[in-house]
């Protein structure tokens, strides 16, 4: 089967991908820890932050004018989740949280095109 992607933003595109899950993951297991109340701003930040990663996503998949100006507001949002999430030092997920948001913050804001061609690869 082929694969259709844009190449233009990969890394960044991957980066976002993965902060995307992570923060949904870590929102979750916030949800099933047992004190919920305690980490409600910590499920709305992974929230929001996982949205905003994949908005990110599918704006640089498009290849769209304005994907720096997403990845600018995706970096703040990521900053912001990882400040959150390292206030929780006693979960695994929300260090491992926040350490993939400050790396898709750092690439966010370092933001480069890479390559100006569509790529089809068989999978």
């Amino acid at each position: 089967m082929a694969k259709l992607q844009s190449q233009m933003y990969r890394t960044c595109i991957d980066v976002c991908n993965e902060c995307f899950e992570a923060c949904e993951i870590c929102a979750v297991r916030c949800l099933h820890g047992e004190d919920v109340k305690s980490m409600a701003k910590c499920i709305e930040i992974c929230l929001t932050c996982s949205h905003t990663c994949a908005a990110a996503s599918l704006v640089m998949s498009g290849e769209s004018d304005y994907s720096k100006k997403v990845c600018s507001l995706c970096a703040e949002v990521c900053d912001a989740c990882a400040e959150e999430c390292d206030k929780h030092t006693n979960t695994d997920h929300c260090r491992q949280c926040a350490e993939i948001c400050r790396n898709c913050a750092e690439e966010c804001r370092s933001f480069k095109v890479t390559n100006y061609n569509l790529t089809c690869t068989a999978l």
